[in-house]
């Protein structure tokens, strides 16, 4: 885990003010990876929900945080950030799960069509059924 000063150098360097909550965000998220916002709240001591909405929104939109929100989920939050990799949702109980690019460079898709864009990135998502969900009733354990 990164240390309070490696945070407080990356808030400083997204050119943002250094505060308890954003630290504590930033640890929570890269402890909790795919965490959704009621998880991070839950974990942050000492800081209001709406605070913690606030810090996610300002950490995301800085580059600090990435954002997801698949299909009929909630947003989630990762501190993976800038190595265009993609996701794996289990349609059954939402788990999700980090899937490399599948050729290693930005953008690792190609459209058929750019329409005249720059395309820069390509955030794919990989729905399916989990280990867990995929096995018979009688033997699956979820927390």
């Amino acid at each position: 885990m990164a240390s309070a000063s490696d945070t407080a150098a990356r808030l400083r360097a997204a050119g943002l003010r250094v505060t308890q909550p954003r630290i504590a965000v930033m640890d929570a998220v890269r402890a909790n990876p795919h965490a959704d916002t009621e998880t991070i709240a839950s974990i942050v001591p000492n800081t209001s929900r709406q605070a913690v909405y606030d810090v996610l929104d300002a950490l995301s939109t800085a580059g600090l945080l990435r954002r997801i929100q698949p299909a009929g989920h909630r947003a989630r939050y990762e501190s993976r950030i800038g190595d265009n990799h993609h996701h794996i949702v289990c349609r059954t109980c939402g788990l999700i799960a980090d899937a490399e690019c599948a050729t290693g460079k930005t953008p690792c898709l190609t459209a058929s069509d750019d329409h005249g864009f720059a395309l820069d990135e390509a955030e794919v998502i990989f729905w399916g059924t989990c280990p867990k969900c995929a096995a018979p009733t009688e033997t699956r354990s979820h927390p």
